[in-house]
């Protein structure tokens, strides 16, 4: 499949706002800016790009703890993010989802996901209603190895496959549940091997090569809205920092010698030397980029910075709840 080179500029781009973003997320919450926890997408840029870039503006997606990633490869706003992020009323959620909860219904993306596994019958409900409406859209869910292991996921693959549904699941494995290594919760390797036990196909991919993820993608994208049913991408990555936050806070569960060997696989940077040496782009090209991307962090970090908080009349504004009685 030949991917031309204005999607691959369109990839790497959305891998690189994926970077800048979580980047600087990351510094804001060392220096104590930012409420609650933080869940870095840091090197797993490939895939949420490689899939977000192969569906549709009105596809759906549903997301996990490390969620900011999906929001920004299917198109998130910077300036509302950021707000979010330091709990300002000019967030995406007016300040009261956070990172696990942020979310834009207008782009398709339902919400990260605090709860592990929960993204998935989630995503299943948005590709029932998708079939039933009949108007070609298609829904993917997110989700670690680690939720492969949860009742949800199980329940979700089961009924996407049982009625046909127009969803592709995306397993992001990089290898560890918070702090525990996939092979001391699973007796399986591939999370793929999975996939057949519910009657739908599965493809491993590399999920450091955003070229391979959107092949993978175009194609179980396509099956699904032409109604050929669910399909699993299982994409081997990995996290470059820490469960949550940028520090190990002591917890010493990687060695520094696996870190550094993913690293040299960077998902941006093999995308940029692909293209350099293909002659599809120049280094100053790249640069210009990045120049671009900062500045408008930058923009977004003083956004934030600068809107007010929520007052607490709007404390119980948009929160639902179902038990409406009590």
């Amino acid at each position: 499949m030949s991917i031309t080179p204005a999607v691959q500029f369109d990839l790497h781009r959305r891998m690189v706002r994926i970077r800048l973003f979580e980047e600087a997320a990351g510094r804001l919450a060392e220096a104590a800016k930012l409420p609650g926890f933080l869940h870095l997408y840091v090197g797993e840029e490939a895939v949420a790009a490689g899939i977000c870039g192969a569906l549709n503006d009105d596809d759906h997606i549903t997301s996990t703890h490390r969620g900011h990633g999906h929001l920004v490869a299917k198109g998130g706003d910077f300036n509302r993010m950021m707000a979010e992020l330091m709990g300002k009323s000019t967030g995406y959620c007016k300040g009261k989802g956070g990172s696990m909860h942020i979310s834009d219904l207008s782009l398709g993306m339902l919400g990260a996901n605090g709860i592990v596994g929960a993204g998935s019958p989630i995503a299943v409900g948005a590709a029932f209603a998708n079939k039933y409406r009949g108007r070609g859209q298609v829904a993917v869910a997110f989700f670690g190895d680690g939720a492969t292991n949860i009742g949800a996921f199980h329940e979700a693959a089961n009924m996407a496959c049982a009625l046909h549904l127009p969803i592709v699941f995306a397993c992001e494995n990089n290898e560890y549940g918070e702090f525990t290594p996939r092979d001391k919760t699973m007796a399986i390797t591939d999370i793929v091997d999975r996939a057949a036990g519910y009657g739908m196909p599965g493809v491993i991919v590399d999920g450091m090569d955003v070229i391979a993820v959107h092949e993978a993608a175009l194609e179980a994208v396509a099956k699904a809205r032409a109604g050929g049913g669910p399909s699993l991408i299982e994409a081997k990555t990995y996290r470059f920092y820490n469960h949550h936050g940028v520090q190990n806070l002591g917890l010493k569960y990687r060695s520094d010698d696996e870190v550094a060997k993913w690293k040299e696989r960077d998902p941006i940077f093999t995308l940029e030397d692909r293209m350099i040496e293909n002659k599809v782009a120049t280094r100053q090209q790249f640069d210009d980029i990045w120049a671009e991307l900062r500045n408008d962090i930058e923009v977004a970090i003083k956004f934030a910075e600068d809107s007010p908080l929520p007052t607490s009349d709007q404390v119980l504004v948009d929160v639902y709840s179902a038990n409406g009685g009590n």
